[in-house]
């Protein structure tokens, strides 16, 4: 009987270890206190993501000192700790406020034609994005140099970026792998072109993001028109050739 009871006791404080607690709360407009529908919540620490329902109510799995990041276009993101009393007493309300954004004055250039094809052919703008890119396949195709050999060369040169970012923060970056399996952040990533959300799970910048895919043979009219998911798509990309190569 003491045996069973102890075996019982110990699948009961296994199965409390790998519990996940769950924090719940309500996004509102910090001006009017009206609810906020399809704003992304995102568990720095775990990787995980949610969604805003109709009401501004959600759910998020979350330990104590987690940090929850929401993001919403025309709204400012924050970043909320995950405290003992949030979890004890559960709802929370969590206010954003909203940006002002000031449009710059847009100028469209007509491209008339002639008629002609040479003289036509030298008139259309023509943009340095050579690689294609499907997201989800996690491969693409650029003409110049390959990324394999410029990563190669990141690896052979301790002073480089890619060294220091990718082989001073292996834990860091294994996040690449988690937001990629994340539904909830995927959809988040595919609608956003600000890299916020990249740096906040991230210990890099903008500058670094576009120092590391230039090194990656992706060119600078690419990493302008690329939304945040396909960014991540070629980090993770980036960071996995350079693991292979390391291993060699």
């Amino acid at each position: 009987m003491k045996k069973f009871l102890f075996t019982f006791l110990l699948l009961f404080l296994s199965l409390q270890a790998f519990s996940q607690d769950v924090v719940s709360g309500t996004v509102m407009n910090a001006a009017d206190d009206k609810p906020i529908e399809k704003v992304h919540i995102v568990n720095l620490n775990q990787v995980k993501g949610a969604v805003s329902e109709e009401d501004g109510s959600f759910e998020l799995q979350a330990t104590v000192n987690d940090t929850l990041y929401f993001s919403y276009l025309g709204f400012r993101p924050i970043k909320v700790r995950v405290t003992n009393d949030w979890l004890k007493y559960g709802n929370v309300k969590v206010k954003m406020t909203e940006l002002g954004i000031a449009l710059e004055e847009v100028v469209l250039k007509p491209v008339t034609l002639t008629g002609y094809l040479e003289i036509d052919a030298r008139n259309i703008p023509i943009y340095e994005n050579n690689r294609y890119s499907i997201s989800g396949l996690n491969s693409g195709y650029e003409g110049g140099e390959s990324s394999i050999s410029r990563t190669i060369g990141a690896i052979f040169n301790p002073a480089d970026l890619m060294h220091n970012i990718f082989g001073k923060k292996p834990k860091q970056m294994r996040k690449l792998r988690q937001m990629k399996e994340d539904d909830e952040i995927r959809t988040l990533l595919r609608n956003k072109f600000d890299r916020e959300t990249l740096i906040a799970l991230l210990p890099i910048n903008k500058v670094e993001i576009d120092e590391i895919l230039q090194r990656c043979s992706y060119s600078k009219d690419f990493l302008r028109s690329a939304n945040d998911l396909q960014i991540l798509d070629a980090l993770s990309g980036c960071y996995e050739e350079y693991r292979v190569l390391q291993r060699n």
